[in-house]
């Protein structure tokens, strides 16, 4: 069930756009930002304050790749793999967060902090491996940097 403070968000959002449809990714964000991800409830009620089925609102979550259908960790661990990153040790680096949090891409760790999930670009291809937890960006990375930088993150 949405929160009564994610619902007015929504309806603030909605009030910007000409339809109320068009208010459906940034509504989506605002649920995903308040729960962490969109459940299938969640999704219901949106879709009922935008005029949409289920199933279209569901059509547009799927699409982006950063809309959650699903629970995550209290932090999403997004680790580049374009070319760059993969020049540059993208291969170490995944290798290393995987034996670090004991989960492979798509995994969750057993105590719920971390998800790791790939990502075609960060945009940081001159700093290469780059990876991002939560709205963090993290660039230049080996083992011993990532060991530090997880240590932040509780």
């Amino acid at each position: 069930m949405l929160t009564k403070e994610a619902r007015n968000e929504v309806v603030q959002e909605v009030e910007r756009y000409d339809t109320k449809r068009a208010a459906c990714v940034e509504a989506l964000k605002i649920v995903q930002k308040r729960h962490g991800w969109v459940s299938d409830e969640n999704l219901e009620e949106v879709a009922a304050l935008l005029d949409m089925t289920s199933d279209e609102l569901d059509s547009v979550a799927t699409f982006y790749s950063l809309i959650f259908r699903r629970q995550v960790g209290r932090h999403v661990i997004l680790i580049c793999d374009s070319i760059s990153c993969w020049i540059m040790g993208y291969e170490d680096v995944r290798a290393h967060l995987a034996q670090r949090l004991g989960i492979g891409l798509g995994g969750t760790t057993a105590d719920g902090r971390f998800t790791l999930l790939p990502i075609p670009c960060l945009g940081a291809c001159d700093h290469a491996p780059a990876m991002m937890i939560d709205d963090d960006l993290h660039l230049d990375l080996d083992g011993e940097k990532i060991d530090q930088i997880l240590e932040r993150y509780e």
